[in-house]
This record gives structure tokens, C-alpha cells and sequence, in this order.
């Protein structure tokens, strides 16, 4: 008999146990079934359709021995980032996934092998809600391809950090994303953000990010602002998100703001409305309006919302202006 296999066995099952005890294991998950109707004037009706929504977050965290906390999150969402019926069932489907080191003194950061957030993409959400990604791309041959936003987005293994608290209700935090090894000509981007909270029901935040390719043409900066203020049951907003580089026909300027009413503890409705304005010269203004309603109950969530679009291409054309119209229920697990 090995005596020292043994009791070696004995060991690396304690030390297994120990480590299980230390760390904690969560699965938070998400799933929604959808309605939505778009159209374009009396003529162009591109039909209605019905889509799922599904996510899983598995979240594994720890504290050690130095008083650190570490975790690692990994999301499970079907279609993410896929083009084709195909991508959908090979890689797509693991989406962002992330190591998270913080302490009370060292503050926290974030590397993100996948789907991590610039200084400006983590606050760059419109007040509105991102009305223009509704109407984003071409829906068949007949409509329009819709503007999408440009942002100074971190690319795969970045870094997010956030600084202690300064002070109370600011925050203030620094993105990286490194040179890739191989585009040696294009350099790191770093960004920079606060975000203030010491006044009741205001909220303030700006950030700004480095643009940075191979060309001084399509390199410059993305800046973000964004303004809440919560007075009672009603919020209102106003954002800015500003994107500019060496080409001026390339430039973005996106200006939004909202109000939203809480009705009751589980009812809500809201207004908002979006600008989207370019450089390229005679192109017209893409212009967005939404008015949505929820109803929060025992986690499922019930959705409705009606939004219009005014020259989602830039041009005046009659399939450039479209509706949509949203139903929905979501349920949290």
C-alpha cells in the first residue's frame, strides 16, 4: 500500500474542499418573448415578426487570503455578435467574459478578454435608450440601411479600471486597450471618464476616448455626456455623444434627451428622442421619437413602445422614414 499516495490524495481533497468553501459559484439568466411591426408609409409594410431573447451570466467569485476580492463572469447569449444562421451555433454563442480584481483600497479593474467597455461605452447609452438601434441596418430590399453610431469601443483584452472613492458620490475610471501584436502601426487607446452622484437625484457623468488606427484620417476622439435628474416620480435627461476624427465626413454628433414618469411601484412610462447629425455634406439629420411603457411584476416584465424615424440613411426618400412598433415580456431568473 502507498502510504504517501495517500495521504498526498487525502491532502489535494482538502485543499479542493477549503477553496470550494472560499468561493462562490452564481448563475443569473434572462429570457424574453417579442413582437415587432415595421413600416414605411401607406405603401411599405414589412411585416410583423417574433424574436427571443435568452442570457445566462455565470459569476465566480472569491476573497483572498490578502483581502482582495477576485471574480470571473462569463455570459452564455445565443446570436451574439453572429451574421449568419451558421455563426449561431459555433462560437457565437459565448459572448463577453471577464476577470474582476478590487479591494476597499486598490479600487477595481476589469480585464475583459471579450466585450469589455472604453471610457465613453460605459456611459455612452443614450437618456432615450438607443432609439436609432432599432432602425439600425437594412431590413429587406425595399428600406432604407439605417445609420449606425460610431464610439471608440475597447477591443478584446482590455482594461477598465475605477479608482477608490475620492469622495462621496465620485467615481472616477480609466480605460486601456493595448497595441495589438499584430497591427504594430496602430497605437493603445486610453480613456478617461468621472461620474458624479453627490447631489439627490442628479446624476453627471463625462468621458472621453482615444480613436486610434493605422490612418490620421479615421483617428481622432469620442467624448460622452450625459445628465439625469430625478425629482419625485419624474426623471428627466440629456445626453451627448460626440465622435470626431481626421476626416470631417466621418463625424458623429448624437444628441438625446428623455422623460420618464413612474406611475406607480411597477408601472412606468417614458418619452425620449434622439438626433443624429454627420459630416458628409447635404445629408439630412436622422431624427428618432419613442414612447414605451412597463409593467414590473414577481420578475416578469411587460413591454410596449411605439417609435418613429425621420431619415434614418441621411436622405428624404419615403422608405427612409419608418415606424416600429414593440410588445414584449421578459422574465428575470
Amino acid at each position: 500500500m502507498n502510504i504517501k499516495k495517500i495521504g498526498m490524495t487525502a491532502l489535494a481533497a482538502s485543499l479542493v474542499s477549503v477553496s470550494a468553501q472560499a468561493a462562490e459559484l452564481t448563475v443569473n439568466g434572462g429570457a424574453s418573448i417579442n413582437a415587432g411591426h415595421y413600416s414605411a408609409g401607406s405603401k411599405l409594410d414589412y411585416g410583423r415578426s417574433f424574436t427571443m431573447g435568452n442570457q445566462l451570466t455565470f459569476t465566480g467569485s472569491g476573497e483572498l487570503e490578502n483581502g482582495m476580492n477576485v471574480s470571473v463572469s462569463f455570459i452564455l447569449d445565443q446570436n451574439d455578435d453572429s451574421t449568419t444562421a451558421a455563426a449561431a451555433h459555433t462560437g457565437a454563442p459565448f459572448d463577453s467574459h471577464s476577470v474582476t480584481v478590487s479591494s476597499d483600497t486598490l479600487g477595481t479593474l476589469v480585464f475583459a478578454g471579450e466585450g469589455g467597455s472604453s471610457a465613453t461605452t460605459k456611459i455612452n447609452t443614450t437618456v432615450a435608450g438607443d432609439i436609432w438601434d432599432a432602425f439600425n441596418g437594412k431590413l429587406n430590399t425595399n428600406a432604407a440601411s439605417g445609420r449606425g453610431i460610431s464610439e471608440a469601443g475597447a477591443g478584446d483584452n482590455s482594461f477598465l479600471y475605477t479608482a477608490p472613492s475620492l469622495m462621496d458620490g465620485l467615481d472616477v475610471f480609466l480605460s486601456y486597450d493595448p497595441q495589438s501584436a499584430s497591427e504594430a502601426s496602430v497605437q493603445s487607446e486610453i480613456g478617461y471618464g468621472v461620474t458624479y452622484t453627490g447631489v439627490e437625484g442628479l446624476s453627471l457623468s463625462y468621458a472621453n476616448a482615444d480613436i486610434e488606427t493605422h490612418a490620421s484620417a479615421t483617428s481622432g476622439d469620442n467624448t460622452a455626456v450625459k445628465a439625469t435628474y430625478a425629482y419625485g416620480p419624474v426623471t428627466v435627461g440629456y445626453s451627448v455623444n460626440e465622435y470626431d476624427v481626421g476626416t470631417a465626413d466621418d463625424d458623429q454628433d448624437l444628441t438625446s434627451y428623455s422623460v420618464s414618469y413612474t406611475v406607480s411601484e411597477n408601472l412606468s412610462v417614458s418619452y425620449g428622442y434622439e438626433e443624429i447629425e454627420d459630416g458628409e455634406s447635404g445629408d439630412q439629420d436622422s431624427e428618432y421619437t419613442k414612447i414605451s411603457a412597463s409593467y414590473t411584476s414577481g420578475g416578469v416584465t411587460l413591454s410596449a413602445s411605439m417609435s418613429e424615424a425621420e431619415n434614418i440613411d441621411g436622405t428624404t426618400n419615403t422608405n427612409a422614414d419608418q415606424d416600429y412598433y414593440f410588445l414584449g415580456a421578459s422574465f428575470a431568473f
